[in-house]
């Protein structure tokens, strides 16, 4: 507003330095907000300036990618520990029924279905009481087909020596 203004309206001068001065404190509020509203747009013209030549859809792509990767190692390491579980139960149970050689008890088990069982520990046992049942010389305590050990020493008729005879 300008004072020819005012005085061209008749008004007295208290009156016009009044509205003068009131019209210039909304000004300056007006030109503080004003100045507020135009760092905030230079600090969002420069922060864009940072993300020119950014391929947004190759950045999505990525992600994704790398969402994907994470995922299947998840599933990777949850596998090992699935794998590793299964095989502290099956070596215990191994154990527990006293197998001479567990690799050997092993190669007789079916492995994959016994992974898959829902009720592992049940399954487990019922395999290795049937393994045992079918190949008992696989255990402690049990006689090895054709009677094992070493045959009783002989003289050369193939007859055994009396008993309390030394030989040299």
């Amino acid at each position: 507003m300008q004072r020819k203004f005012l005085e061209d309206l008749g008004l007295e001068k208290e009156v016009i330095d009044k509205i003068m001065t009131e019209n210039s404190n909304d000004i300056k509020k007006i030109a503080v907000e004003r100045d507020g509203y135009k760092e905030q747009l230079e600090t969002a013209q420069t922060a864009l300036k940072e993300f020119e030549g950014i391929d947004v859809k190759e950045l999505n792509g990525k992600i994704k990618q790398l969402t994907d990767d994470l995922a299947a190692k998840d599933t990777e390491y949850q596998t090992k520990i699935a794998d590793m579980e299964f095989n502290s139960v099956l070596d215990s149970a191994i154990a527990g029924v006293k197998a001479k050689n567990s690799k050997a008890v092993k190669a007789l088990l079916d492995l994959e279905a016994l992974k898959s069982s829902k009720n592992q520990s049940e399954d487990i046992k019922s395999a290795l009481e049937k393994v045992k049942s079918e190949n008992d010389y696989l255990f402690d305590g049990n006689s090895v087909p054709g009677g094992g050990g070493n045959p009783p020493e002989t003289n050369n008729s193939n007859k055994p020596f009396p008993s309390g005879t030394v030989i040299f």
